[in-house]
């Protein structure tokens, strides 16, 4: 096998590659982008595409896989899609991602770019880079749809958006749920977040239902801490486990103890931020340190005459973390898809260990006091 394409195996039968293309851009960020990014990526070697409903890039991320399928650069069945830039970035991103060879794309509705990406997808599938099987795209399920009758319809809006049939792995964005409705973020008068009581265990049964359809290979959550999984496993007449949970993780947050549960559970681990955020101030304090500017890091970047982010990705990797790297940069992308290139020594690893100090670049603290914030506890 190509290294690659190395895959992680998830509880239900099916697999995902260790490497996925991020596809959340800031607002500066063109949508197109993202499908150009994706293309890239599938070129170089990627298939694993991560997207959401929230990114709003959809479409350019589904037409940049379908061109890619088209031209014969892969096969679907070569892509891992998950579903959860300006959005002409996150198309353009998705095209170069994929020529260097990267086979999981990462969106979602929330991004605002599922067009893009689907478009960028959708040409790396004309031009004869990939088939549609040999991309995986993940896709996530906003938290505006959280009620089971609406679970399905945002799955098909992302579908509809991206022009593909199916997602490869679809999560439950975040274990908090906002009033249904156009808006992303339903706020009342006062600016405050309208939420909407639902219970996610019955958005998990209509998430079930979604993967018997045909329309999600797998499914899992987003954001989760122990007890929300727990809910979930627990749940009277479980008919699929969450095959994996996506959450922040990098040296500085290294999730070690969610990590061991995950694995306690067979449950894979995703990790997004591990570069440590794209620093948008929108979400991101600026006062923060920059993961990439760490002097450990930086010595074993020297030492390994490897960039600093090719650091911070190969310790995801050799923790059994499925890794995604966020970036509509060509050099970059290119540059990533190095991981393969070469191992860390166990004091390295160690040293990066060291580094932990449970700093979350995103602490979703719109949502903090809300029941179901998932960072109130310690894992």
């Amino acid at each position: 096998m190509d290294p690659k394409h190395q895959r992680a195996a998830l509880n239900d039968g099916h697999s995902i590659p260790v490497l996925g293309l991020g596809t959340y851009a800031p607002d500066a960020v063109p949508k197109s982008e993202a499908g150009e990014a994706t293309k890239i990526a599938i070129d170089v070697g990627y298939r694993h595409i991560d997207s959401s409903h929230a990114y709003q890039n959809e479409e350019e991320v589904g037409l940049a896989i379908r061109s890619k399928i088209t031209d014969g650069t892969v096969k679907r069945e070569d892509i891992f899609y998950t579903s959860k830039v300006p959005k002409s970035e996150a198309g353009e991103a998705t095209k170069i991602a994929i020529d260097v060879g990267y086979r999981h794309i990462d969106s979602s509705h929330a991004y605002q770019n599922e067009e893009e990406v689907g478009l960028a997808i959708r040409s790396k599938i004309a031009d004869g880079t990939v088939k549609r099987e040999d991309v995986f795209y993940t896709s996530k399920l906003w938290c505006t749809f959280f009620r089971p009758e609406l679970v399905r319809t945002g799955l098909e809006q992302s579908l509809k958006k991206l022009q593909l049939d199916y997602v490869d792995l679809y999560l439950m964005h975040f274990p908090v749920a906002m009033k249904p409705g156009k808006e992303l973020y339903p706020k009342d008068e006062q600016g405050k977040i309208i939420l909407d009581i639902v219970d996610i265990c019955a958005t998990w049964e209509a998430m079930e239902k979604c993967r018997d359809a045909g329309l999600a290979k797998s499914i899992g959550v987003s954001n989760f801490n122990r007890r929300q999984l727990e809910m979930i496993l627990n749940k009277p007449g479980l008919k699929y486990k969450p095959v994996c949970n996506q959450v922040e993780c990098h040296p500085y947050l290294n999730q070690s103890k969610l990590l061991d549960f995950c694995k306690s559970i067979d449950v894979v681990l995703v990790a997004y931020g591990a570069l440590g955020s794209s620093r948008d101030p929108k979400w991101v304090d600026q006062s923060y340190p920059v993961l990439l500017e760490d002097p450990v890091i930086c010595a074993l970047a020297k030492k390994h005459k490897r960039s600093p982010a090719l650091i911070a990705l190969r310790y995801q990797l050799q923790r059994g973390v499925v890794v995604l790297a966020k970036s509509f940069i060509e050099k970059e992308i290119k540059e990533n898809i190095q991981v393969f290139e070469f191992q860390l020594s166990s004091e390295d690893m160690k040293a990066l260990d060291g580094l932990n100090k449970n700093l979350r670049y995103y602490p979703a603290d719109i949502f903090i006091g809300y029941p179901n914030y998932p960072f109130s506890d310690e894992y």
